[in-house]
């Protein structure tokens, strides 16, 4: 695995947060996304500050192990093409990104509220496919797949269930939060769409 001091700083932050905040209410009050706190008060740090609290432990864990795995990978390639704290500005952009249509749609919904790192976690996974799209993914840690098949059934998923609406998970930053992934590091480095479709019609060339 790729040095990865930022990948490593923001779990150690968001684990220290979150952790914090499942017994401090009005910490989670200040920083969770509550749209009309932003419409009527211009707080416009909850895009970001949401992505540091979560719900429960499994949803810490969750969103943590995978940023693990692959925000390393991520890390070298930002920081090659971008600098030091181009991973960091990536991971931010992808926490604002992901939350704005959230935040679009509820502009006035004083019952709205949406909190975790889930868009910035796929973003961040979803560019990871990008590059590497017949690597093996472990879903829940125990069945492999190819990456490219994964991103295809979660996106699948993510629209379905957004259209839906009948769970409480905000599957709108999961759907933006990897599209902004995949935007972005196509526009960082425009060689990789093409190694992208090479890759497609090499199966099994990078597992």
């Amino acid at each position: 695995m790729y040095d990865s001091p930022v990948t490593l700083l923001i779990i150690v932050a968001t684990c220290v947060v979150s952790f914090k905040a499942f017994s401090d209410a009005r910490l989670i009050d200040r920083m969770i996304l509550w749209p009309p706190a932003i419409t009527n008060r211009g707080e416009y740090w909850r895009l970001f500050t949401c992505g540091l609290i979560h719900a429960d432990g499994p949803h810490l864990f969750f969103n943590m192990f995978t940023l693990y795995f692959f925000g390393g990978y991520m890390e070298h390639f930002y920081d090659r093409d971008i600098g030091a704290i181009g991973f960091l500005l990536f991971y931010a952009g992808g926490l604002a990104v992901s939350c704005l249509p959230s935040y679009l749609r509820h502009k006035t919904d004083y019952h709205y509220r949406s909190l975790g790192a889930s868009g910035a976690v796929s973003a961040v996974l979803f560019a990871y496919i990008l590059l590497r799209p017949w690597s093996r993914i472990l879903i829940f840690g125990a069945i492999p797949m190819p990456a490219i098949v994964y991103a295809a059934l979660y996106l699948a998923y993510t629209i379905y269930m957004d259209r839906q609406r009948t769970d409480h998970i905000n599957h709108s930053a999961h759907l933006w939060g990897a599209i902004y992934g995949v935007v972005v590091t196509m526009l960082i480095d425009p060689r990789v769409l093409s190694n992208f479709l090479y890759q497609l019609t090499r199966y099994g060339a990078l597992q």
